[in-house]
């Protein structure tokens, strides 16, 4: 009798051959979708209610704010518990938070502090919820040869919901309003909650539960600062997510104020961000391994500092889109290789608490930006403060660049020991090679 062979997804999808991975790319892309109706509705209610730029940037500094006191914690926490509870928890929370805001529009007695304050909720639920997703990706894929493809995978996935989140957001905001997006956004949790149930999880050593958090904190603190390729990723990671990222932020500025639309116009212009970056993540899944990625950081560092200059100084809608479109590829090219080569090198055991200094890097700092860019819009407007924050990109991007034969010669022992480079066992390297030529990250 034949055994029947077991379906293998294609090179571009290997990482969908992994069960657990496979469960939570179906349920994370229902869930991602909701999130984006969410945020596109919520930053039209918000400039609906205030017409305020200054207040489209509290808002987003009160939904990231937490990450900066919390994530370091929570980072230690990932590396002690299990995982995959600390994402049920965390999503069941996100879930609540989905409906209250819902019932709040609903019955037409949202008001401004109201949405501020489940910005502060939902910035405490994310602030456990990323180390601990982040972390949780070397878990489900068995194959450490797949987990660049699987981040890949998993920013494809959240970029294609970017893409269609925001269409469908701004289709049912002139249509019924801004409250059935958060409905739905409610309703797009249960499916990722049931697929963490679902999974089989293999048990690992909870961690050193003896030692006291603080400790364990200040121990992750020093391998992050005494490491040089994760601490220049980081820095240059959060030099991006100040001056860059939250240019989003000022969406339905450009949509009612410079394009002269509405919410559908908000809903194009987010969408054209999310299809660039869509296609930066498909870019980065085709890719057989993590070699190289330190260069691709700081080429797509310049191309969306450029690409957010273009934008600003785009004086007709579809050449907005067009830079749109680039920049959401850099940026997504930039922290995608940022988050890969950082679960890459780090230390399994220290791994959690990395990944929420990314995530301080990639929110929290943005915290900031968001609040930086709502004030700065006010006084200059918001083209100047995209092109301003597009110039800094850029500057980054330059001196990583700078950096990168440094971090070569740091990371290649890595690789080696993880098996990512082969050595030649037969030593005709070391004999034909008297200077060690690194190769790129």
């Amino acid at each position: 009798m034949t055994e029947k062979k077991k379906f293998k997804w294609p090179l571009l999808l290997r990482a969908l051959n992994h069960r657990n991975f496979r469960l939570f790319f179906m349920g994370q892309g229902i869930s991602l979708i909701g999130t984006w109706l969410q945020t596109t509705a919520l930053s039209w209610l918000v400039y609906r209610l205030t017409g305020s730029a200054l207040l489209l940037g509290v808002v987003g500094f009160a939904s990231q704010l937490p990450s900066i006191f919390l994530s370091p914690f929570a980072g230690v926490l990932s590396d002690r518990w299990r995982k995959r509870d600390m994402l049920i928890a965390t999503q069941s929370l996100a879930l609540l938070q989905a409906s209250i805001i819902a019932v709040l529009v609903l019955t037409k007695t949202v008001q401004t502090w109201h949405i501020i304050a489940m910005a502060l909720f939902i910035g405490v639920i994310n602030s456990f919820d990323v180390p601990a997703r982040q972390s949780f990706m070397m878990e489900m894929i068995e194959d450490k040869n797949d987990i660049s493809n699987a981040l890949a995978i998993n920013s494809a996935m959240f970029n294609s919901a970017r893409l269609i989140g925001p269409t469908i957001a701004g289709i049912l905001i002139a249509v019924v309003g801004e409250g059935m997006c958060f409905v739905l956004n409610a309703v797009s949790f249960i499916a990722v909650i049931y697929a963490l149930i679902i999974m089989n999880v293999k048990p690992r050593a909870s961690g050193r539960k003896n030692e006291r958090v603080m400790d364990e904190l200040i121990t992750g603190f020093k391998y992050v600062a005494g490491s040089r390729p994760i601490r220049i990723i980081l820095l240059n990671l959060g030099l991006a997510s100040l001056v860059g990222m939250p240019y989003m932020t000022l969406m339905p500025v450009f949509a009612k104020n410079v394009y002269h639309g509405g919410a559908h116009t908000m809903g194009f212009l987010m969408s054209a961000a999310g299809a660039g970056a869509l296609c930066g993540a498909v870019y980065l899944a085709s890719r057989k391994n993590v070699l190289g990625l330190g260069r691709h950081i700081y080429l797509a560092g310049a191309v969306f500092g450029a690409a957010m200059i273009g934008f600003a100084l785009s004086p007709v809608l579809w050449i907005a889109l067009i830079m749109l479109f680039t920049a959401g590829a850099g940026m997504i090219i930039l922290t995608a290789s940022s988050n890969t080569i950082l679960q890459t090198i780090s230390e399994e055991d220290k791994r959690g608490r990395v990944m929420s200094f990314y995530a301080i890097a990639f929110l929290g700092v943005s915290t900031f930006g968001n609040l930086l860019y709502g004030w700065l819009a006010g006084i200059i407007g918001g083209s100047k403060t995209v092109a301003i924050g597009g110039f800094f990109v850029i500057a980054g991007a330059v001196v990583f660049f700078l950096e990168m034969p440094v971090l070569r010669m740091h990371i290649r022992p890595i690789y080696i020991k993880n098996g990512i480079i082969k050595e030649l066992e037969t030593g005709l390297q070391a004999a034909t090679e008297p200077v060690e030529t690194p190769v790129k990250p």
